[in-house]
């Protein structure tokens, strides 16, 4: 993008996020770039509360929406994950016009169900990576950094090693894509090397998970797998007996997609950008 001012909308599609985020997240950009601060806009949204949710489906819709249907942002960056993508992702398709194509959008986690529905429909600057809530994160600074110097300005720095070597990336949470695949908002994965990671889920599930995944057809024309970081793993009684590179592989084994290794993705600040697609870099 590199322009001399950057206006990025904030919205929350699913969980909501934490004001003390926001203030974090202003300050830190004003310091990385005093010279050309970037507008960074919280809808409202982002902090409303509707039971789990940050606000009623339809108000998480709209605000999406506002962002991404108004012609001077540049950018969508989504708030958090939790969960709510998918209870909207039909609503925010349905809704979106010209203007939101020419737009940047960056997450991860649960809101990989909107960037999926996004780059199916033909949007060409979707990309895996930090939302505005990691600023709380141990290590938070580096990975808002990482997020500000893709969107600002394309910076290869920010983005997970292998996708320079790549022709084409994408990169989802395991049980987000799971969910997703057979739906219409499955993206073509032909010649994608396609990345994967999991928090928070016992062995037996990322197991199942890529059992799945990889029985997949559209998955099974994919360049290859990369494992990220499965963190948190919940006890498994009895133990499960394979770590999650072990299950990754035999999965990878057994439906023919060739195994590429580990990625450098996660739920943590060292989660590093990968854009659906080809990479377009400064």
């Amino acid at each position: 993008m590199s322009k001399e001012k950057c206006r990025i909308g904030v919205v929350a599609p699913a969980s909501r996020m934490s004001l003390e985020a926001a203030e974090k997240v202003q300050a830190l950009a004003a310091s990385l770039y005093p010279d050309r601060p970037p507008e960074i806009f919280f809808h409202p949204q982002c902090f409303a509360s509707h039971g789990h949710f940050a606000g009623d489906d339809e108000t998480r819709a709209q605000a999406f929406l506002d962002i991404a249907n108004d012609e001077s942002f540049d950018a969508v960056w989504l708030a958090r994950g939790g969960y709510g993508s998918c209870r909207i992702v039909e609503a925010v398709m349905s809704g979106l016009t010209p203007p939101s194509t020419r737009k940047t959008y960056l997450g991860y986690s649960d809101g990989g169900t909107l960037l999926a529905a996004l780059y199916q429909a033909g949007f060409n600057s979707v990309a895996h990576g930090p939302v505005v809530q990691d600023i709380v994160r141990a290590g938070g600074d580096a990975a808002i950094g990482r997020a500000l110097a893709w969107i600002i300005d394309r910076a290869p720095e920010a983005l997970e090693p292998a996708v320079r070597r790549s022709d084409k990336t994408a990169a989802f949470n395991m049980t987000i894509l799971s969910h997703l695949l057979g739906t219409p908002h499955q993206p073509d994965f032909d010649g994608h090397v396609l990345m994967l990671e999991e928090v928070s889920e016992a062995m037996y599930r990322i197991d199942r998970s890529l059992f799945h995944i990889t029985g997949n057809p559209g998955v099974r024309r994919a360049a290859g797998i990369m494992l990220g970081r499965c963190s948190d793993i919940t006890p498994n009684d009895p133990d499960f007996g394979m770590t999650e590179e072990e299950v990754a592989r035999h999965w990878c084994r057994k439906s023919g997609i060739p195994w590429l290794g580990r990625a450098d993705i996660g739920h943590d600040a060292g989660n590093k950008v990968v854009p659906f697609g080809r990479a377009l870099v400064s």
